[in-house]
């Protein structure tokens, strides 16, 4: 529980600042005095308090307040004014309820001393220092930065409005994050030279106040929109992986009587995503923390996505599911539960997507969700990304090499750069394009070797081109990391369309890796 508010479950009272909720009768105290509260404003507080500091989406709130009842948002924002006023301002001048840019409403909490917070974080992006005249591009440019992010559905962004207080600097980042109530802190600024701009940005960690991740773009004015675009999706590409880490390192260090349904979905999204291959009792682990997730919180999208993803997983890559347990049945289901729980949610569009062209031929009902989810968030590295494969899957590899092509460009730092990378490796090598195919190959594994797509499709394009003394070699390097490797545990006994892996397979055969 956070450090400014106090909940006794046997009096059912709830105490936060200078105020007490006593949820028995719905009524607020202020040093011993009642404060006027309408029966909705008390069902939409007691629904803040119960968050505990979490952002609140809209639905649940419009739910808590009008039970039964279809209302315009319009109502809801007319009853958390009312409720401002009641409660009126903070020491530091800022609301006890902030906006979470299109995502709902949190009543602001102090951040526990740990950095340990509860749920789903929140994110503050504060106005970029303008330089050399150029206030109204960098006002712009976050703008369509908190546009870019609210795009997320596993944060928050604090309103623009909540952050413009912060303006001059100054002000510690520890103590912007608890005035806000946010996990972390986005700053910035943008300096111009003759034509040429250079913007910095980085994130912050607003409980200890570390930088965990910074970066300088470069560009000109040419086309000051189109600039402005790419400078944007360059800082989300590469933002977004940093914090979710971040998120899974702080599940990490929680006790595991205190996990709740998000962080048992980020412990199963460290096994399932970053830059390590996986093997099968990764995904048997996955989905057992998955399921525990959703007993927890039934409509809770994404862990149903992410658990579609890991029985999908364990069923290409040859794993044994227990008894009873389908597992292209489950990863239907689950896809489809995601989107009916969340159908503006991009990884579940792209996940449903995905299955319905991969597991039913469906190409008419997948193609159309991946493409949504494109349009709803186009700088996720892992939409752009999961994307280009099913391009690539449905033997559209020219187009499949041009969007891997463009998630590199824009993500060229971040971790996770390595799959688009090896998704370009293979795409060049199914289309016969060894030179190109071995390039890239040789890229990922500069940056890791912890990726048996990546050592395999090097192999595979020494083999193609007649170095077969460099095939020999790498396989040799790539079995003393996977001694257990073959064709099959590589591609799978399912996987579909065999076709588009002939000249991997065929190489790797040729440079003497078994088959089964």
């Amino acid at each position: 529980m956070h450090n400014q508010a106090r909940q006794a479950v046997d009096t059912g009272w709830i105490e936060f600042g200078p105020f007490r909720f006593d949820r028995g009768s719905r009524t607020l105290w202020r040093d011993g005095a009642l404060m006027q509260l309408g029966g909705r404003g008390a069902a939409l507080l007691q629904a803040l308090l119960e968050a505990d500091g979490a952002v609140v989406p809209k639905d649940a709130l419009i739910a808590r307040a009008w039970p039964g009842i279809v209302v315009e948002e319009s109502n809801l924002a007319v009853q958390i004014g009312g409720l401002r006023k009641v409660l009126g301002r903070r020491d530091d001048g800022s609301v006890w309820i902030a906006t979470a840019a299109r995502a709902g409403y949190q009543l602001v909490r102090e951040a526990a001393g740990n950095g340990e917070g509860k749920g789903m974080p929140a994110i503050a992006v504060l106005p970029f220092v303008a330089m050399d005249e150029v206030g109204s591009f960098a006002d712009g440019f976050v703008e369509d930065l908190l546009t870019a992010l609210s795009r997320f559905k596993t944060f928050a962004v604090a309103a623009r409005t909540s952050a413009e207080a912060f303006r001059n600097g100054g002000t510690d980042v520890r103590k912007i994050a608890r005035t806000l109530g946010v996990r972390y802190v986005i700053e910035g600024s943008v300096r111009r030279t003759g034509d040429r701009i250079r913007l910095t940005a980085q994130l912050i960690d607003g409980a200890n106040g570390l930088h965990l991740w910074s970066e300088k773009l470069d560009g000109t004015l040419e086309d000051i929109f189109d600039f402005q675009d790419r400078l944007v999706a360059g800082v989300v590409m590469m933002f977004e992986p940093y914090i979710r880490q971040a998120e899974i390192e702080r599940a990490r260090r929680k006790r595991p009587e205190n996990l709740d349904a998000y962080d048992l979905y980020l412990k199963a999204l460290a096994l399932m995503r970053g830059v390590v291959s996986k093997t099968l009792d990764t995904f048997d682990e996955a989905i057992n923390l998955l399921d525990q997730a959703i007993a927890l919180d039934p409509g809770f999208a994404p862990a149903l996505a992410l658990c579609a993803g890991a029985h999908e997983s364990r069923l290409t890559h040859g794993g044994v599911a227990p008894q009873g347990v389908d597992d292209r049945r489950e990863l239907l289901e689950l896809s489809e539960r995601a989107l009916a729980a969340d159908s503006n949610d991009a990884n579940v569009l792209m996940t449903t997507g995905t299955n319905r062209l991969m597991h039913n031929g469906d190409e008419t009902g997948g193609f159309p969700l991946l493409l949504r989810a494109e349009a709803l968030n186009p700088n996720s590295l892992v939409v752009a990304n999961v994307t280009a494969f099913c391009f690539w899957h449905a033997g559209r590899t020219e187009e499949s090499i041009a969007r891997f092509s463009r998630v590199i460009a824009m993500a060229r730092t971040a971790p996770e750069v390595v799959w688009p990378m090896s998704g370009l490796s293979q795409a060049y090598l199914s289309a016969g394009r060894f030179e190109e195919a071995l390039h890239w190959g040789l890229r990922v594994l500069e940056r890791t070797d912890k990726l048996d797509f990546a050592h395999c499709q090097v192999v595979a394009a020494y083999a193609h081109l007649g170095r077969q003394a460099d095939a020999e070699a790498r396989l040799r390097k790539t079995l003393a990391l996977w001694p257990d490797l073959t064709v099959e545990r590589l591609i799978g006994p399912k996987a579909t369309p065999r076709a588009r892996f002939r000249f991997l397979e065929e190489g790797l055969l040729k440079a003497g890796l078994p088959a089964i």
